[in-house]
């Protein structure tokens, strides 16, 4: 098994992500690009490669709860019950947004998208990096997602300024995206 928190591409790519790079890597059923949500520049870079407006938002993920401590500060006991509880798939939550995400990364909603991801290499990527990051999946608008690192090369070879070993995890589809406070499914996973 490989200790993808001591591998050098990790390290490699986490470089990246603090110079405000662009990173290509795998999670749970899909690669996804992504770069530090405080970085602007790194945000809007990623929104040009998939020709995605920024009104539409993105996710953030993180290895675990307590890399999203500033945006749930607001939440209550239930809520962050729900939040931590453990899931059969990957789940995407719809948290109210406090104010402490960027607004390029929130778009024009009024919820931020957060995900706890238990793939390897997304995990150690957040890990090493500090922090949450975000995550979109690797293609450009109205494309498949790249489930290959080969397709994410056919996608957007030499315009990432990194992209990780590894592969894709064993979810068949992307996270199911839901609200926190109501329990919406807003997209199946």
């Amino acid at each position: 098994m490989i200790n993808w928190s001591q591998h050098p591409k990790i390290n490699l790519a986490v470089q990246q992500l603090h110079l405000q790079g662009v990173i290509a890597y795998p999670t749970e059923a899909v690669w996804g690009l992504g770069c530090d949500p405080y970085s602007h520049s790194a945000v809007a870079r990623i929104l040009a490669l998939k020709r995605r407006p920024e009104r539409k938002g993105l996710i953030l993920i993180g290895c675990d709860w307590q890399q999203f401590a500033p945006f749930i500060d607001c939440l209550d006991k239930q809520q962050l019950t729900r939040l931590k509880k453990n899931y059969q798939k990957p789940i995407t939550w719809l948290i109210p947004h406090n104010g402490a995400a960027p607004p390029w990364i929130v778009g024009e909603y009024n919820t931020l998208a957060v995900r706890v991801t238990s793939h390897p290499v997304a995990a150690s990527l957040c890990r090493l990096f500090g922090g949450p990051m975000v995550s979109t999946s690797a293609n450009p608008q109205g494309l498949p997602a790249a489930v290959t690192g080969l397709k994410v090369n056919c996608y957007f070879n030499g315009r990432l300024n990194y992209q990780t070993s590894g592969s894709v995890g064993s979810s068949t589809s992307p996270s199911e995206i839901r609200h926190l406070l109501t329990s919406e499914v807003i997209r199946q996973g």
